[in-house]
């Protein structure tokens, strides 16, 4: 074979490659832009829209979904927005027969860690005395690593949601933290030179 031809068809695998893994991350073909926390309420399993093909079940159980979920931040000038968002695209529920209450609660409470961290963080940035782009960013790595621990650990404890007593203790302890950090619902935080 010739060499055109070897990179002709080296790069046609390469699109079909990366075609397919940016397909299997994000629907496109049902996209729903990002939600906000505040729309929590609103969010139903309908709205988890991803598209799954690897994974058949959990430890062996077809009754179970993934939510994705995003920390996003932006600097302005006197402020720095920090925002959790759900992503209905990149979100799927395996076996559509297998809506319950419970299994939207604990993929919810997923989403009610990431607006734990995001008001812990700007709990954090509320204490900067000037905008330093460096040490926020170095605190958002941090949190965000501390956040993906604890995202595990919740998932380990509770079993998926299936151990129901330890499902309770999250909920009553993430809903404690949010309200304890509510001064933080605002995406926006005001840094003032002092």
């Amino acid at each position: 074979m010739n060499k055109n031809l070897i990179r002709l068809i080296g790069g046609l695998v390469v699109i079909f490659f990366s075609v397919f893994v940016i397909l299997t991350q994000v629907n496109f073909l049902d996209y729903r832009s990002p939600k906000t926390y505040d729309k929590i309420d609103e969010i139903t399993l309908n709205d988890f829209r991803g598209l799954e093909f690897f994974q058949n079940t959990l430890y062996g159980n077809e009754h179970f979904a993934y939510i994705k979920t995003s920390i996003d931040y932006d600097f302005e000038k006197d402020s720095i927005r920090v925002e959790s968002f759900f992503h209905p695209s990149s979100s799927y529920v395996y076996n559509r027969k297998a809506f319950s209450n419970e299994l939207l609660t604990h993929e919810l409470y997923h989403f009610r860690i990431k607006e734990m961290y995001v008001r812990m963080i700007k709990s954090q940035i509320s204490k900067f005395k000037k905008v330093n782009k460096t040490e926020i960013e170095d605190l958002i790595g941090k949190m965000k690593i501390k956040e993906r621990q604890f995202q595990i650990k919740y998932d380990d404890d509770t079993f998926h949601s299936y151990v129901l007593s330890e499902q309770k203790k999250y909920e009553k302890s993430i809903d404690s933290l949010l309200t304890l950090y509510s001064n933080f619902k605002n995406p926006k935080v005001y840094i003032y030179e002092k």
